[in-house]
């Protein structure tokens, strides 16, 4: 019988990538898995390979968490450029109207708000939702147009931070699943001149901070250091990585005592007072509140266990 390959190191975390220009989520993803050494890596929603920006890659059990970014809101600096519609909404696309830009400040700022707050959006072809089991880009890309569902959205903020010549640069903080290309093309038909992406970057996902973002390159570069000085190179890679609580920040917490948790770790709803009447709740145990997972408060209103993490893998 065959040795089992080894798969990696057990490292659980969130590493913030700034995802740099020309290259997909998944390709980010490989070579985030391949410096660490992880075992299991997955990211928390799919930046396109034109935009650059905050990926938050998680590590081993952070994994099992990263739905919740994916329904976070996000943020976004985009530049429109005015006077040309694609096929993808963006430059890779190919351009298919030119039109002469003749917009003034005051039809730019009737445009924006008819963009703010709640509203239905209709996904560009060129997504990855899918109809039928295949995504949309790929019916796309056999020049077939299939029906897609308007959606809500949530468009919280929208700024404009520069407008010279056929170059609209806004600032954006919407809802999950909002599509900037789209939000884009729609405002260009608004302005009645058609617009795409040329610029895009995501600048914040849930309450991740900017600042702890870091590149391909720094990570690289801390493998090096590594080897250079002769010591392993989880030492200095591993303090990058934030917490896998991180990615449920935003859920209430239930801590218990370790003679409680031992029954949710198996299986079993227990009382805990002061726990939320109802919905899921992030679990902790003892006075330094160490993560053990999600929990979901039952019609008994017990805190059952949802999603645990594996605490042998820690």
């Amino acid at each position: 019988m065959g040795r089992r390959r080894n798969r990696g190191r057990l490292i659980d975390g969130v590493v913030l990538l700034d995802k740099p220009l020309g290259i997909s989520s998944n390709d980010a993803l490989q070579k985030v898995k391949r410096i660490y050494n992880a075992n299991k890596a997955g990211h928390t929603g799919a930046l396109d390979p034109l935009a650059t920006g905050m990926l938050p890659i998680c590590l081993g059990e952070a994994t099992k968490f990263s739905q919740y970014l994916l329904d976070s809101d996000k943020r976004y600096t985009v530049i429109a450029k005015l006077g040309q519609r694609t096929t993808t909404s963006d430059a890779d696309g190919e351009i298919v109207s030119e039109r002469p830009v003749n917009v003034t400040q005051a039809q730019i700022d009737e445009a924006l708000d008819g963009f703010r707050g709640e509203t239905m959006q209709v996904p560009s072809m060129y997504s990855a939702l899918k109809y039928q089991g295949q995504p949309l880009y790929k019916y796309a890309r056999e020049g077939v147009e299939v029906p897609r569902v308007a959606r809500p959205i949530n468009v919280f903020e929208l700024n404009q931070l520069r407008f010279e010549g056929d170059e609209l640069e806004l600032d954006i903080h919407v809802s999950k699943g909002t599509y900037i290309r789209t939000i884009c093309d729609d405002l260009g038909e608004v302005l009645g001149c058609g617009a795409h992406v040329s610029y895009l970057r995501r600048t914040q996902v849930a309450n991740y901070p900017y600042e702890r973002m870091v590149t391909l390159p720094q990570l690289e570069e801390l493998l090096r250091q590594a080897e250079l000085q002769e010591i392993e190179p989880k030492e200095l890679l591993d303090p990058l990585l934030l917490p896998m609580d991180t990615a449920v920040s935003d859920l209430p917490e239930v801590n218990m005592s370790e003679v409680v948790a031992s029954y949710i770790l198996h299986g079993q709803a227990v009382q805990v007072s002061g726990a939320p009447l109802d919905g899921i709740v992030r679990l902790t145990m003892g006075d330094e509140a160490t993560f053990i997972g999600l929990g979901q408060i039952d019609d008994a209103g017990l805190v059952a266990p949802k999603r645990l993490i594996n605490r042998q893998e820690g």
